[in-house]
């Protein structure tokens, strides 16, 4: 008998698996006691019922909230070199990469318990970043505005210090000003 695919969520099923998903990341994110899945429902506008008919079980839960952040990110880079010069969609992207870092140590208590349960939410993160990243860095490469002999793991490996480095957001905003400076291709004439 051939596979068949899951049908597509109708549009009222999958705007509610959307604000499901906004509601968790913002629930897991706040630091205080555990909270409830009826309190996620509730929060998106849904019964605990349709919680559980996208997510059978608080891990699954968890593991889509990360990897709808996670995605989230990543399709953003596409969509800034449409919009945006590639040096400057490279910084933007640098922006949404530390709000995203910020959101998963939010999430950190989560994901221990997704990853308790057997499952591994970040199996192909690092490879998903650094696609993106490399994405970026390829365009504003091309583009003469940043070195070609740049590693994009060494450049996500900076974003990662950086993140968790910073102490506050103004301070993360001048020390990837200064990532990108190193970045940048200096002309020599």
């Amino acid at each position: 008998m051939p596979e068949t695919s899951p049908r597509p969520l109708r549009a009222d099923a999958l705007r509610n698996r959307e604000r499901l998903l906004e509601a968790a990341v913002q629930a897991f994110s706040r630091p205080g006691p555990e909270v409830t899945l009826d309190a996620i429902a509730r929060e998106a506008g849904v019964g605990i019922g349709t919680l559980y008919r996208h997510f059978p079980t608080r891990e699954a839960l968890v593991e889509a909230t990360y990897r709808n952040e996670l995605g989230k990110l990543c399709d953003a880079a596409p969509e800034l070199l449409d919009r945006l010069a590639p040096d400057q969609a490279l910084r933007a992207w640098m922006s949404r990469f530390v709000d995203y870092l910020a959101t998963k140590r939010g999430m950190a208590d989560a994901l221990r318990l997704v990853i308790a349960s057997g499952a591994n939410p970040y199996a192909h993160s690092r490879d998903r970043l650094l696609e993106a990243l490399g994405r970026l860095l390829t365009a504003s490469v091309a583009a003469d505005t940043v070195r070609a002999d740049v590693d994009v793991a060494d450049v996500l490996a900076g974003l990662s210090g950086i993140s968790l480095a910073a102490g506050e957001r103004d301070q993360a905003d001048r020390l990837l000003d200064l990532l990108m400076d190193g970045l940048r291709h200096r002309r020599t004439d």
